[in-house]
């Protein structure tokens, strides 16, 4: 485990209003966002953070991302990113639990990426960095992911706003998503059991085989003792 003020949006007031539509859908994606490969309960999730560049002078050169500590992840694994360091951030929790008979009471609070000189993702382009977490706890659970974006001239964006109860998207929104129900193991048809005994018979089954030579075996000695008597008759 253990190795483990917002740029100045640009007014649209002298844009024209067919400009504006065009805008507005750039706009929305520009926040920093997360997806996840799996939002089933009880299930290991790779999350995607996209985060872009909005400022037109500086680039962005490091993300922290805060993670759970009421419904904690126990296993956080980030993926290779070339050109950036990643750290992730062991604390206590303040309520440890039991996990298989055992007390867990610490877990990954925080996992940041850090910039190599000349790897830092430009003005108006994006980068995506991505980690692999588990197990995600019961359906339901609306996992918050707030994130921390720097920038090369010192200005930090916090993209940690709560939904808002009225629907409406807030100004710097936080990275989020809501687990479903676990994945029901199906049972497998009768046919394809059977299929996978006869294909793997010698690990399934030595005993069976061992049988059967041993018949062929004994068969043959019968064989054989019947044709000696009938030489001699």
């Amino acid at each position: 485990m253990s190795r483990f003020s917002m740029p100045a949006r640009r007014t649209l007031a002298a844009v024209p209003a067919t400009a504006v539509l065009v805008l507005l859908p750039t706009v929305a994606s520009a926040h920093v966002g997360v997806s996840p490969d799996s939002t089933a309960a009880e299930s290991y999730s790779g999350l995607t953070f996209r985060v872009p560049t909005e400022s037109d002078t500086a680039s962005t050169e490091k993300l922290v991302v805060d993670l759970p500590t009421d419904t904690p992840f126990l296993s956080v694994t980030p993926r290779s990113l070339p050109g950036w360091d990643v750290e992730i951030d062991v604390e206590k929790l303040d309520e440890p639990f039991e996990v298989e008979g055992a007390t867990v009471d610490e877990a990954p609070a925080r996992i940041t990426w850090t910039a190599q000189k000349g790897h830092e993702v430009p003005p108006h382009e994006y980068q995506e960095f991505a980690v692999r977490v588990g197990a995600l706890p019961e359906a339901g659970t609306e996992i918050v992911l707030p994130a921390h974006q720097t920038y090369t001239d010192g200005t930090v964006v916090d993209w940690d706003d709560p939904a808002a109860e009225d629907g409406t998207e807030p100004e710097a929104p936080a990275p989020v998503f809501t687990t479903t129900a676990a994945a029901e193991e199906e049972d497998q048809p009768v046919t394809e059991v059977a299929g996978e005994a006869s294909g793997d018979a010698a690990a399934v089954d030595p005993v069976g085989r061992w049988l059967g030579v041993a018949g062929i075996v004994v068969g043959a000695a019968g064989l054989g003792a019947a044709v000696l008597v009938r030489r001699r008759a």
